[in-house]
C-alpha cells in the first residue's frame, strides 16, 4: 500500500540554542494579541506526586508572568484517553488550541493544524532532533511538533546473567537463544519478556522486524507489513523463543509492556526490550542493569547495524480559534532547554532538541540516558505521519502475537494484518 502523505523533512539538527520569537513566525494572528489558550495534554504520572500538574502549572504561571496578556489552561487526561478525547472535541468544533498527544497525522490532513514555519523561529524549527523532526513532517511541513522522545535497547538483569554463568551481553538472535535457554535452565521465570499483548505489540514487533532488516515499511515509502524479511522474523521467533518456552509463563499475546517491566523490576526477567525510565526504576531498586542494541539476525552479519526503534510524543496546534501568535510565542517558552529538561528529567525521557540534548540546561543525563539518545539519533520511528497509522497500528497490536501462538501461522497473520492496513489507507 502506498502511503499518501510522507514527504521529506526541512528541517536539520542545529547546536544552537532557540531563537526567541521577536518577529518570527507568520501565522498573522494579531502580533501581541491576548486572551486564554487551552493546552489538552496527557497525563505523564501515574499518582498525585508524580503527576504532570505541578510542571505545567510552573510554565504555565512562568509565561504569563513574562506575557501578562495571555493565560494558558491545562487539562490533564490519560494516555489511554487523550487521542480519542482530542479527536472528538475537534469533530464536534471544539478543539483546543494545543494538544500534547500520541499522534497528529490525521488531524494535519484534514488542514486543520498550523505548521511549525507558521508557530517558530527558524532556530526553534531547527532545533528538533532529525528523526523526531522527519517522522513529524507532512509534505515537507512539520506538523508534529516532538516534545520529548525515547528509544528502546535491550535490558538485562546483570545479576540473573551472573548467576547463570552468561559472560557477555548477546549480540545475534542466536546468542539471545543461547542466552534464555541459560538463563531458563537457571529457574528464571522470564527468560526473554516478550509482550505482544495489545497494549503496545507494535513497539516489540518492530523491534524484531528491524533487526533482520525488515520493518513496517519499505524505503520508498510504502507499507510492507507482510514482507518476506517479516515472516522469516516471526517464524524464527515462534520456533526458536515461543514454542521452546524461553519467552515465561504467559504466551506473549496475553503480555503487556506493564506487565512484562513490572516482572523485570521483580527480578523475574532475564532480558526485554526497555527504555530510560525503566532504567532508573531499576536503579532504584538496586537492581544492576545492562543496556545494548538489539542483537540481529544471525544472517545480517555483524557488520550490519539496524536502527533502533524510537517513539515521540507529538505537541499540536490547532487552527480553529486562530490564535496563531500567542500560541508561538507560548511554545518558544515552552521548548526553551530549561522548560523542556526540567520535563525531561522528572519522568526519566529523552529530550526532542538538539541544544536541550547536548547543553548543562538539557543536561544530567546518565549514561544510560546518553546511550538512548545515541540510539534516537538514527532511530527508526512509527509511521505515524501517515494518517491511517493510528488504525494501522491498532491492527498490529491487536493481531501479531496470533503469529507465535501453537496453531500461528505468521504469514497468514502478517497478510491479514497488511490487508486491513490497506483498507485503512483507502479511507483515509
Amino acid at each position: 500500500m502506498r502511503r499518501k502523505t510522507f514527504g521529506t523533512a526541512a528541517t536539520a539538527v542545529v547546536l544552537g540554542l532557540l531563537i526567541p520569537l521577536s518577529g518570527c513566525g507568520s501565522s498573522g494572528d494579531g502580533e501581541g494579541g491576548g486572551g486564554t489558550l487551552r493546552l489538552v495534554a496527557a497525563e505523564y504520572g501515574d499518582t498525585p506526586a508524580t503527576s504532570s500538574k505541578a510542571y505545567w502549572d510552573k510554565v504555565t504561571g512562568n509565561f504569563t508572568a513574562a506575557n501578562p496578556g495571555v493565560k494558558v489552561e491545562v487539562r490533564l487526561l490519560p494516555w489511554a484517553d487523550i487521542d480519542r478525547e482530542v479527536s472528538r472535541m475537534v469533530k464536534q468544533g471544539k478543539a483546543p488550541d494545543m494538544a500534547l498527544m500520541g499522534s497528529y497525522s490525521d488531524f494535519a490532513a484534514q488542514g486543520k493544524l498550523y505548521s511549525a514555519e507558521e508557530l517558530l523561529s527558524v532556530g526553534a524549527e531547527a532545533n528538533f532532533l532529525q528523526p523526531l523532526a522527519e517522522a513529524g513532517t507532512v509534505n515537507n511541513h512539520l506538523y508534529g511538533l516532538p516534545f520529548v522522545a525515547s528509544t528502546r535497547l535491550l535490558f538485562y538483569n546483570q545479576a540473573l546473567f551472573d548467576k547463570a554463568g552468561i559472560k557477555k551481553a548477546p549480540r545475534t538472535w542466536s546468542e539471545l537463544k543461547a542466552a534464555a535457554k541459560t538463563l531458563k535452565d537457571k529457574g528464571v521465570k522470564f527468560p526473554y519478556a516478550m509482550p505482544l499483548g495489545p497494549e503496545e505489540a507494535h513497539a516489540e514487533a518492530l523491534i524484531w522486524e528491524l533487526s533482520n532488516g525488515g520493518g513496517y515499511a519499505d524505503g520508498s515509502g510504502n507499507y510492507s507489513l507482510d514482507s518476506e524479511k517479516n515472516i522469516r522474523t516471526w517464524q524464527w521467533v515462534k520456533d526458536n523463543m515461543v514454542t521452546p518456552g524461553l519467552v515465561g509463563p504467559t504466551p506473549p499475546s496475553r503480555l503487556n509492556r506493564a506487565d512484562a517491566f513490572a516482572a523485570f523490576l521483580r527480578g523475574e526477567v532475564g532480558m526485554l526490550n526497555g527504555y530510560p525510565s525503566l532504567a532508573h526504576d531499576a536503579a532504584a531498586k538496586g537492581i544492576t542493569v545492562g543496556a545494548v542494541a538489539m542483537p540481529i539476525a544471525d544472517a545480517l552479519g555483524t557488520e550490519e547495524i539496524p536502527p533502533t526503534v524510537g517513539v515521540a510524543d507529538w505537541m499540536v496546534a490547532f487552527k480553529q480559534n486562530g490564535k496563531g501568535a500567542e500560541i508561538g510565542r507560548f511554545l518558544e517558552f515552552v521548548y526553551q532547554d530549561k522548560n523542556l529538561a526540567d520535563f525531561v528529567g522528572r519522568y526519566h525521557l529523552l529530550p526532542a532538541t538538539a541544544s536541550a540534548a547536548r547543553t548543562p540546561a538539557g543536561g544530567g543525563l546518565s549514561q544510560t540516558d546518553e546511550d538512548f539518545l545515541s540510539a534516537l539519533r538514527t532511530a527508526r520511528l512509527y509511521p505515524v505521519n501517515d494518517p491511517s497509522w493510528v488504525t494501522v497500528s491498532d491492527t498490529i497490536k491487536r493481531n501479531i502475537g496470533r503469529a507465535v501462538e501453537p496453531d500461528g501461522d505468521p504469514k497468514a497473520v502478517l497478510e491479514e494484518i497488511a490487508n486491513k492496513a490497506a483498507e485503512a489507507g483507502d479511507r483515509s
